[in-house]
């Protein structure tokens, strides 16, 4: 096994997933250029999810992560997703054909983000908390990218950051293709398993990792989505001393940093027990963000950098939870259908800050995230007893 593997694998990720939240860094111009409505961000970031969800669903079904090669499959998905992200600078683009290209940019995600993972776990058995750590922290930078991007393009056409976001996620599938091949721990599937989204939630063990991943989405994408609403709303009438789309990238991009010391944890404290202690602590965040809104900026930026982390430290973990609890011919198809379920409870954490922000404070918006943690914390220690006969 190469030592460039996982960096490889690691950089890839990072490239390819830049194109998660490229439409939420160009919001703005967005809205001005074709006339979106004042609603767009929760529509375009749900259509992202909603095509995503489809995507796995397609995968999972057909098992085409088992069945091809993940690194075939890994390349095609990102070159289909820039072409699908380069649509947003077409000059004739309606709200409709924004979103529907927001949607097949992630259709196409879900054969980059799991099948990552997938071939990962055919690379890595031993440390595969801390390896799933790197490729996740991977993509958490490279949903905060875009933002980064636009906060440092100054007077930069708004298009240059779907250019660059496109031509990352190329660059990054032509890596895995050229110098990744299918791992050595890789076990072919011969057929699509249309049992298999039934069969893995008979497995106590993945039942519970899947339940407290579910209770983690719900609170991952809203928080990420609406962390620049958030910090805007705080700055109104304010002097800042730095964009708020800098600010955004800080808080999306520290919690990469957490998914690495997440994985070196968990080799000492247990895995479960890691994911259960962010997944709490960014449920104490949710509580207490109203009263954070009244503390001074550096105190809030503090508070945000550590949820920016709990929030998704976990998220490996669970992943690696997942993988461990799966058996090895369906691991492939178990993390998509995992992650399809995952990202369809994004949208409705999303839709319901979405129309929440019509009538409710802004500060108490992330308030409406906590059943996800709490649900999450209750499925991870008493999942694997539910519909046990």
């Amino acid at each position: 096994m190469n030592r460039t593997t996982l960096p490889l694998i690691v950089l890839a990720q990072f490239c390819c997933t830049s194109v998660w939240f490229a439409g939420n860094a160009v919001l703005t111009e967005l809205v001005a250029t074709f006339g979106l409505p004042t609603t767009a961000l929760g529509g375009l970031t749900s259509a992202v999810q909603f095509g995503f969800i489809c995507g796995t669903l397609v995968f999972a079904v057909l098992a085409v992560a088992d069945r091809f090669s993940p690194s075939r499959v890994f390349c095609a998905s990102a070159l289909a997703a820039a072409l699908c992200n380069l649509c947003g600078t077409l000059e004739a683009n309606t709200f409709i054909t924004l979103l529907g290209g927001r949607f097949l940019t992630g259709f196409f995600l879900a054969g980059i983000y799991p099948v990552g993972m997938k071939i990962a776990s055919d690379y890595f058995q031993k440390g595969l908390g801390r390896s799933l750590g790197f490729l996740v922290g991977a993509l958490v930078l490279g949903t905060a990218f875009p933002h980064l991007v636009k906060s440092l393009g100054g007077a930069l056409p708004w298009r240059v950051i779907l250019y660059c976001t496109s031509t990352f996620a190329a660059v990054g599938g032509l890596l895995v293709l050229l110098f990744v091949p299918d791992g050595p721990f890789r076990k072919v599937g011969s057929h699509p398993k249309f049992t298999s989204f039934f069969r893995v939630f008979r497995n106590g063990p993945f039942r519970a990792a899947a339940f407290g991943y579910f209770g983690h989405m719900w609170e991952l994408y809203a928080f990420w989505a609406f962390v620049p609403v958030w910090l805007a709303a705080y700055f109104a009438g304010q002097t800042v001393p730095v964009s708020i789309s800098l600010l955004a990238f800080c808080v999306i991009a520290v919690g990469g940093l957490a998914c690495v010391l997440g994985g070196y944890l968990s080799e000492r404290f247990g895995v479960r027990r890691v994911a259960a202690f962010a997944l709490g602590a960014s449920g104490l965040c949710c509580l207490f963000s109203p009263l954070a809104f009244a503390f001074p900026p550096v105190l809030l930026l503090l508070f945000l950098l550590f949820w920016g982390m709990v929030v998704v430290a976990d998220s490996p973990l669970f992943s690696t939870l997942v993988a461990g609890s799966a058996e090895a011919e369906v691991k492939g198809t178990a993390l998509t259908i995992v992650n399809c379920i995952g990202f369809a409870v994004t949208i409705v954490s999303l839709q319901l800050l979405n129309g929440a922000e019509e009538w409710l404070d802004v500060k108490w918006l992330f308030v409406l995230l906590l059943p996800g943690p709490v649900f999450g914390l209750v499925g991870l220690f008493f999942g694997a007893n539910a519909g046990a006969k």
